[in-house]
């Protein structure tokens, strides 16, 4: 596992745009430290490599958060007409705001 230190946590928050102070990043490295040694501690459970893991925390099949297929009875609108209600387009494609720098 890769040490992390306050280098790392520096190089983590400039690449995600956050501007942290030094308290902040021993606070950080505090949590980490637990973390780690929680994650120690994990790995002496006898047998945990044994149990296969979860891809959904239901055991219980009849339980079911996903929604029955539908088919859509409206008439869905072509490209064109979509094109033609859209404020800014170029190229044949909607033009959105940027979001991210």
């Amino acid at each position: 596992m890769k040490e992390v230190n306050k280098n790392v946590l520096k190089d983590a928050a400039l690449r995600l745009m956050f501007d942290m102070k030094d308290e902040e990043y021993e606070t950080l490295l505090n949590e980490f430290d637990i973390i780690i040694k929680q994650l120690v501690l994990m790995d002496e459970i006898k047998g945990l490599n044994d149990i296969e893991p979860m891809s959904f925390p239901y055991i219980d099949e009849s339980f079911n958060l996903l929604r029955d297929d539908e088919e859509i009875k409206e008439t869905l609108l072509n490209k064109e007409e979509v094109l033609n209600i859209a404020k800014n387009t170029k190229e044949g494609q909607i033009k959105l705001p940027k979001v991210v720098n």
